[in-house]
């Protein structure tokens, strides 16, 4: 599979893939969460026979039955005994939250709770990969974890939440 990204200004991302197979498809994700997917014709790349709008949540529902969550195929069992139950998580940190205006050291995530921080996507959509412990967090700001389910709740209970 061939994946192609690019930057919509003021739209926000296009993707297009062209599978093993030679199928096209192009999803745009809007600043605003929509998602719009396309497939195209076999025989006529330009040529769109379908098209799809999803919001964010009917986008990500659909993600995690693609990605298999809800139904895992048996030939998949073995590749994720390798992940057994590691998750990544987005969550937008709440007004009056505990780590709001703390230091990922500060809050030692990772000791405290087994969690990883992969990623802040600050307020003005600045993207702050693998950030280091003086990455201060802000309300508002998204937050890509990863760890175990019952880990993750914890974080988003006791830290990302308002009065958490």
């Amino acid at each position: 599979m061939n994946i192609r990204e690019s930057e919509l200004p003021g739209i926000g991302r296009k993707f297009e893939i062209t599978t093993k197979s030679k199928e096209k498809i192009v999803i745009i994700i809007h600043d605003d969460g929509r998602r719009e997917v396309y497939h195209f014709d076999s025989k006529d790349s330009d040529e769109s026979v379908s098209n799809l709008t999803l919001n964010d949540i009917e986008s990500r529902q659909l993600a995690a039955i693609l990605g298999g969550i809800f139904y895992k195929p048996k030939a998949l069992e073995t590749i994720e005994m390798a992940f057994d139950d590691l998750i990544i998580e987005w969550f937008k940190v709440e007004k009056d939250a505990k780590a709001n205006l703390k230091t990922i050291g500060e809050l030692d995530i990772r000791n405290q709770y087994g969690v990883t921080i992969i990623a802040l996507i600050k307020k003005n959509q600045e993207k702050v990969l693998n950030p280091g412990p003086d990455e201060i967090i802000n309300e508002n700001d998204t937050i890509v974890i990863s760890g175990e389910r019952t880990q993750l709740k914890t974080v988003i209970k006791e830290l990302l939440t308002r009065g958490g």
